[in-house]
């Protein structure tokens, strides 16, 4: 196989999957490890991709893009709706207590799932999404705590440090986290406000369920906010990979299919 032809070749895997290895590549080619990093060098030269540790990612999957809440409404509509009722098995049947709900789409698709719990149960639900506060306050019998702070439009979630003061304070149940990205690095997201209110979350929870779609494996955005041994629960809609799934089990994380 010629060098362009292996190039179009792995730019069609790229749109498919998203990311490419080196190792995989040079087996699927049967060329060493070296051509293959000159075709990836080749590729980046180009724009065609970007490098990363072991192998190359979309150009559009760059460490600092964050698609709007709009963008994500309509991305994996009925994966998101499903995790979302999948991820209610981790409250039971006849729970009561204290669930913290994260901003995102996903957890929105929880938030959905969990509304016709809340009239009849005693379930206090706290948020710092205006999204999903609104939502929920429409609730008949809701017992809902938003949190408060500055508004970032991009996410309308409240942000800064008097939010992650108040979300310290806390110590619910059960939080449900979304992510930007999911890889053996742990948890990420484009923005450090963002990512300072998921790890108080993260640290103020007594169990954390991460709910995320596999389209954001092996992402990794600029800052991380938890490590796997922090999650005790991944809901999503596709099994993981070899190495993220070995990653996930070394942390001694639950993955629950939805």
């Amino acid at each position: 196989m010629y060098a362009t032809e292996r190039h179009e070749q792995i730019e069609l895997l790229l749109a498919a999957q998203g990311r490419v290895s080196v190792v995989e590549l040079a087996d699927r080619f049967a060329v060493t490890t070296e051509t293959i990093r000159r075709d990836l060098d080749h590729l980046e030269s180009i724009g065609a991709l970007r490098r990363v540790h072991g192998g190359a990612v979309g150009r559009e999957r760059a460490s600092t893009r964050e698609p709007s809440l709009a963008e994500r409404r309509e991305r994996h509509g009925g994966a998101k709706a499903a995790i979302g009722l999948r991820a209610l098995d981790a409250l039971g049947g006849d729970f009561t207590g204290s669930v913290f709900l994260d901003a995102g789409t996903t957890t929105a698709a929880v938030a959905s799932a969990l509304a016709p719990r809340l009239s009849t149960e005693r379930i206090e639900v706290v948020t710092h999404s205006l999204t999903l506060g609104h939502a929920l306050a429409a609730v008949p019998g809701a017992s809902l705590s938003l949190i408060g702070g500055r508004v970032r439009g991009l996410t309308a979630a409240a942000v800064g440090a008097d939010t992650v003061r108040a979300i310290g304070a806390l110590r619910p149940d059960i939080a449900f986290v979304g992510t930007n990205g999911l890889s053996a690095f742990g948890l990420s997201t484009p923005d450090p406000d963002e990512a300072a209110v998921k790890r108080a979350i993260v640290a103020a929870a007594r169990r954390v369920v991460v709910v995320a779609d596999a389209e954001k494996f092996g992402s990794e955005l600029l800052v991380g906010f938890a490590p796997l041994h922090e999650i005790d629960v991944l809901v999503t809609d596709a099994a993981p990979d070899a190495e993220l799934a070995a990653a996930l089990s070394d942390a001694d994380v639950e993955v629950w299919l939805s």
